[in-house]
Formats: structure tokens, sequence, C-alpha cells
């Protein structure tokens, strides 16, 4: 997970899981959300899902992006190739029609590739941490937006959630409403 600066956009604060949007190089891509998804991860961890990568492959990737080429081109440029499959969409969340920034986001869950280490993107993410679903759930210490708790408990109990996620045969679409009752505005499923 990754936490969020105080000024973000989006979840200001916030422990989240790395994302975005889709940019205009992600539809090179046969999945462009596949593709923004990799891309964001790699921006905000530094880990690289790609095909036979070595542990060598994210450096020559962040060097490649800080001399000034996109994500997309500095993979072409050192012959990389994005691991679609190993991303398992499992879950789709759209923010409630009431407000006034929406996103439609797909969930992933996928297996760090071997020998690869955090390095997160300055100015973007302020701090990141590896936990279990569970241990996030269970500590106060973590602000955690609505969606991001309510994925950690959709995969908290499940000892592959990779596995798991393979297993699901429809991925529902979940949109929340915005409901003003007695006591102020909740959110309902």
């Amino acid at each position: 997970m990754v936490h969020r600066p105080g000024g973000a956009d989006f979840a200001p604060g916030a422990y989240v899981f790395p994302g975005g949007a889709v940019h205009e190089q992600d539809r090179a891509w046969p999945d462009e959300i596949a593709g923004a998804a990799i891309r964001e991860t790699f921006e905000e961890t530094g880990i690289l899902l790609a095909q036979d990568a070595t542990a060598r492959d994210p450096e020559r990737v962040r060097e490649l992006v800080r001399n000034g080429e996109t994500f997309a081109s500095a993979l072409q440029h050192a012959r990389i190739t994005p691991d679609f499959d190993s991303l398992v969409v499992f879950a789709r969340w759209v923010t409630p029609a009431l407000l006034r920034r929406r996103f439609d986001t797909r969930f992933y869950v996928a297996r760090t590739p071997s020998g690869q280490d955090v390095h997160p993107q300055e100015g973007e993410v302020t701090d990141w941490l590896w936990i279990s679903p569970r241990r996030a759930l269970d500590t106060d210490e973590l602000t955690l937006v609505y969606a991001t708790r309510t994925i950690l408990e959709s995969v908290a109990d499940h000892r592959d959630p990779v596995a798991w996620a393979k297993s699901l045969r429809d991925i529902a679409t979940v949109e929340p409403r915005l409901v003003q009752g007695e006591a102020g505005w909740t959110i309902e499923r």
C-alpha cells in the first residue's frame, strides 16, 4: 500500500493501492486499463510486472524514464514486455453518481516478481508498506478510504488472493450510493 500526500487530489493522507488514470501511452497496449495498472504500479512503487524480468530491469526502465522516455517507450527500448497475464482483475468499482469527480476503477492482484524492491515515486507517494489485508484492517494507524477498506475485506480471509481471484467467474460492478439520513451522509452498497 502507498500513502498519498496531504495535498493529493484523491484520498489525501490515506493509504491506498497503487493506481491512477489511463494515459495516452497506455492505449498502445491490447488492454489499456491493464497497461495503466502496470505503469502506475511501476511509477508509484518501482515494481515492474514484466515477462522474464530480471532484477536489474526495473532500474534500466527507471533510468530511461528519468532521461525523458515514456514508460511504454522505455519498455520497448529495453526490449521488455509487460506481463498482462500476471494481473488478475477481481473487482470493479464506480464511484457514486452524486460525486463531482467520478472514477471507474478495476482492482487487480498480482504476485511480486522475485528480486524486486520497492522504489516509491517522490511527490506522489510519501510512504509505503507491505502489510497483510487483515493486519491493515485491524490497525487504527492507517487511514483507509471506503473502497480500500472494502477491497481489503474482500481478500483478507483468502490464503492465496491470486488463486481466489482467478477462480471468480464474474466480476460484478460495485456502484455505492451516497444516502442522506438524519445522521448525515452515508455510503451504501
